[in-house]
């Protein structure tokens, strides 16, 4: 089984369900891939114990007004995005370019067991 850890997302891109503009990720560096990595995780566990005020911090400033407060990102997130929300495993992919910045490819298993990939 793919070892759980996440984290859009990091959802900071994570929720941003995008087409990628170029799959070529060998210009970022081990250390971008880490510190990207690290902050999906770091929501996904904030997701995964429902601490809703961590987890909207990591979100864009867009997600974060368009929402609102803690409370309706996590009902939106609760709701609109389970495997985000609380995934069975997760598995960090290639980052992708995406309008001049890496974007993580995140693939998701969520609780119904449906795959997604999110970036």
């Amino acid at each position: 089984m793919i070892r759980s850890l996440l984290a859009l997302a990091s959802l900071v891109g994570l929720l941003a369900l995008w087409a990628p503009a170029r799959a070529d990720d060998s210009q970022w560096s081990e250390l971008d891939r880490s510190a990207i990595q690290s902050v999906i995780e770091a929501q996904l566990a904030a997701f995964r114990a429902d601490d809703g005020a961590t987890a909207f911090g990591f979100a864009s400033p867009a997600i974060q007004q368009q929402f609102g407060t803690p409370d309706n990102f996590m009902t939106m997130v609760r709701t609109a995005y389970a495997p985000v929300y609380r995934p069975r495993e997760v598995q960090f992919r290639g980052l992708v370019e995406y309008q001049g910045e890496p974007v993580q490819q995140v693939l998701l298993v969520g609780p119904d067991l449906a795959v997604v990939t999110a970036y």
